[in-house]
């Protein structure tokens, strides 16, 4: 009989990797680690997988931290420090700190690696491994209980995606009993779903292990010479032959009650289009969900602010995401998602836009398809997205035409056209 869910999740660890680069995403991620992104106005990247551990009623959870994290501690310290601690529930930050000689995180398994002596002393049964850098709302204790009922050693979560994508993932085959039988990291050929041409499956980056068998094999590889210490290249492939790794499909089916959402914001492109299917009637990533909150530090800002009501001065919203602390001061804002505390002065035009937190822009400035990275300040008069060949000479554009601006930027564009 299947283990009861209370106490599989009680049994269960969760270790969240939160050090990467996330070297795609260009200046958005040249100061901080790709979990800490705001994303959707008014939350971090990190705040969906803690969210969904939360909900799932998994409650101790450790984060390893590595690249630039001041920015992401600081926040898990604002929004995720009240756990209790006494009750057996927590979330935990791990810098890393070289347990092992002189060496920082060498990759995903090494990670885990460096942190087996501090994981060993919480005596549990399940370790939960995720990333921290998806926008998803997935319920854990679903896949755990499979993971029970098939007697598995390891459990991957997985999701079909177009073929001619899957080449940045890990792509898995299985047979009719979920058995993973190959499992390649990002192959340059993605094997296809059989009966299902031109979609692949694909590992999410979240794994279940029975504890014992993680030891083993993070003992096995930390010693292994050209070893790249990884999850996906190395771990998971080895496992397969030697153990009963079996696939969680991520979908739909069973889920009702929970919403079966997951996107890569990888790229400028991915982040962008992601945080701007917000703004849509009805967006594919419910937030207003009562019964799957998302959960981050809430800061305590008056509401969002539209002055001025004169026939060609009115501040006003329409088909958007404006947060708190915004105030809209005789501009338009056309299908856009404005970020906390964003300022927007008379008599500009905002469209296809996402502005990260505290950022200004000027009078008369008009904007079209552009990423404001937060604190920006965007002088009087600017108008980008209408250029192509003039904005690639200041702006980050990515492959889909979207202008991604940082304040250097427009530092370096005032010194060319107006001097020092």
């Amino acid at each position: 009989m299947t283990q009861h869910i209370g106490l599989l999740t009680r049994d269960t660890v969760a270790l969240i990797l939160a050090g990467g680069k996330g070297s795609r995403l260009k200046q958005l991620t040249e100061d901080r680690a790709k979990p800490g992104l705001p994303f959707g106005g008014k939350y971090k990247i990190i705040d969906f997988t803690l969210s969904n551990c939360m909900n799932s009623g998994i409650r101790r959870v450790d984060v390893l931290t590595q690249y630039k994290s001041s920015e992401l501690l600081a926040h898990i310290q604002k929004s995720w420090s009240r756990m209790p601690w006494e009750l057996g529930e927590y979330v935990n930050i791990v810098p890393a700190q070289q347990q092992i000689g002189d060496l920082w995180y060498r990759g995903t398994a090494d990670a885990v690696y460096q942190n087996l002596k501090q994981l060993r002393k919480q005596d549990c049964k399940y370790v939960l491994i995720l990333g921290g850098d998806h926008i998803y709302k997935m319920d854990y204790s679903r896949m755990l209980r499979q993971h029970a009922k098939h007697n598995s050693d390891i459990s991957i979560a997985s999701i079909p995606v177009d073929s001619k994508s899957a080449s940045s993932f890990g792509v898995l085959n299985i047979d009719a009993d979920m058995k993973i039988n190959q499992f390649q990291e990002k192959p340059a050929q993605p094997a296809h779903i059989p009966n299902q041409p031109g979609q692949s499956l694909v590992s999410m980056g979240v794994y279940i292990f029975n504890f014992d068998i993680l030891e083993k094999l993070l003992v096995d590889d930390a010693s292994l010479e050209g070893s790249q210490h990884d999850f996906g290249y190395n771990i998971i492939p080895k496992a397969i032959h030697d153990y009963h790794v079996t696939a969680y499909i991520f979908d739909s089916k069973g889920c009702a009650d929970v919403q079966a959402y997951w996107k890569d914001v990888g790229t400028i492109d991915q982040y962008f289009q992601a945080n701007l299917d917000l703004v849509k009637i009805n967006p594919e990533l419910n937030l207003y969900d009562k019964h799957w909150p998302i959960y981050s530090f809430q800061e305590q800002l008056p509401g969002a602010k539209f002055i001025f009501n004169d026939d060609y001065c009115r501040g006003q919203a329409i088909d958007s995401v404006v947060c708190a602390g915004c105030i809209i001061s005789g501009a338009t804002v056309d299908n856009s998602l404005l970020s906390t505390r964003v300022t927007i002065e008379k008599h500009s035009y905002i469209s296809h836009c996402v502005i990260l937190p505290n950022a200004i822009i000027g009078k008369y400035c008009n904007l079209f398809n552009v990423l404001v990275v937060d604190d920006c300040i965007i002088p009087d008069g600017f108008r980008i997205g209408y250029d192509y060949e003039l904005d690639k000479e200041f702006y980050e554009i990515s492959e889909n035409g979207v202008r991604l601006v940082t304040q250097e930027m427009i530092d370096n564009y005032i010194k060319i056209h107006h001097g020092d």
